[in-house]
């Protein structure tokens, strides 16, 4: 059984940073791994994710202020979140699967979730 436990989460000023963390367990390696999030009244949506190989796939309105990385060791999926801005104000989930058929950033590709962890940027 595949499970996922964000961490990290918090309150911040605007321009400030976090380090979201990800433990994942029950598993061997070579899973796709990716973060999403959702803010109220709106949608989930994917905002980065890494393969198997290690490749990483960004939303554009994150890609130059958010990276995503995993240490193997410690079967840990990160997610740096550096310039965070108001609207990056949302419930963050981590999310899992063995194989995906569509999109990278499409939620229903997914069969395994984390409860997710809150992140709250004040102006």
């Amino acid at each position: 059984q595949v499970r996922l436990m964000e961490s990290g989460g918090g309150s911040v000023q605007a321009g400030g940073s976090l380090k979201l963390s990800c433990a994942a367990s029950g598993y061997a390696y070579g899973y796709y791994m990716a973060w999403f999030r959702q803010a109220p009244g709106k949608e989930r949506e994917g905002i980065a994710a890494r393969d198997k190989v290690g490749v990483t796939s960004y939303a554009d309105y994150v890609k130059d202020r958010f990276t995503i990385s995993k240490d193997n060791a410690k079967n840990t999926l990160y997610l740096q979140m550096n310039s965070l801005k108001p609207e990056d104000t949302a419930m963050y989930y981590c999310a899992a699967d063995r194989w995906l058929s569509g999109n990278w950033d499409k939620q229903d590709e997914y069969n395994y979730w984390g409860q997710g962890t809150q992140v709250t940027v004040s102006s």
